[in-house]
């Protein structure tokens, strides 16, 4: 007869407790001193306003950015905040810059550009610029980019001359820009005439644009009227440098006294 053969089961473990997955740290917030955040045009919309007016905006993908360096005055001689846009890949990077960013303690990113403050206390490498909290509907702001691209060109299209008659045969002379007048004294082009040549792709700065619309939680700002460049181009939006727009005031209508008076023996009449 054969042994059975039992076999104790093994008591069940209780399981352990899953471990709770370690908090993502917390990105600190830059403080609102630092009007100013760098983004990339995406195009042209329309939007209403509360009045229900249309207008023309240029949508601009601001952000998220965040504090790469931060200049002082004891160490670089001047104070400001350079913030970065656009993540790039170290493999991307050359070893100079790729260095840099080590020695900042900062991942890579695409663009940087400086702003200079009065004060940069507060501010620390790291921290995030929170377009909900620099930049809402109504604010007046200077927007900076490189316009488009064109190659050279004529005059006709670089300054806008109106050419030449088409008349007399003189059918290779309808978009040439003219006498420059450089043989009457010195006998040599001077220098600033207005000719053809390189036309666009230029840093150009538009002021006192307003802002129609603060999409914070999509990073998006909506300017009223165009900004320079095509779309992809990458712009810095600044608080402006402008006067703040006067507000008028709607002024009742005075009425002299003979039109007054005449108003008056009128509805008499009536």
């Amino acid at each position: 007869m054969s042994e059975e053969i039992k076999q104790e089961a093994a008591p069940v473990e209780a399981a352990a407790p899953a471990q709770a997955a370690p908090a993502a740290a917390e990105v600190k917030k830059a403080p609102a001193t630092l009007r100013f955040i760098l983004g990339e045009k995406i195009g042209m919309t329309q939007v209403f306003d509360d009045k229900g007016n249309l207008h023309a905006v240029s949508v601009v993908k601001a952000g998220p950015c965040k504090v790469v360096r931060v200049r002082t005055k004891d160490k670089d001689g001047y104070t400001a905040v350079a913030l970065g846009f656009g993540d790039k890949k170290e493999n991307k990077l050359n070893k100079p810059d790729l260095g840099n960013f080590k020695k900042l303690g900062v991942s890579p990113v695409k663009h940087i550009k400086e702003c200079r403050l009065a004060d940069v206390a507060g501010f620390e490498v790291g921290q995030e610029v929170d377009l909900g909290s620099i930049f809402k509907a109504g604010d007046y702001v200077d927007v900076q980019g490189k316009t488009k691209g064109r190659g050279f060109a004529g005059a006709m299209k670089r300054h806008g001359f109106a050419g030449q008659p088409a008349s007399h045969g003189a059918s290779d002379r309808e978009r040439a820009p003219g006498g420059l007048a450089s043989r009457r004294s010195l006998g040599k082009v001077l220098s600033g005439q207005r000719m053809a040549g390189h036309y666009g792709f230029a840093t150009m700065t538009i002021a006192k644009i307003e802002v129609a619309k603060v999409d914070a939680a999509n990073n998006l700002i909506f300017l009223k009227g165009s900004v320079p460049g095509a779309k992809g181009t990458i712009v810095s939006v600044l608080e402006t440098s402008k006067p703040k727009k006067h507000i008028t005031v709607a002024q009742e209508q005075k009425l002299s006294a003979s039109k007054a008076a005449n108003l008056k023996s009128a509805a008499k009449k009536k």
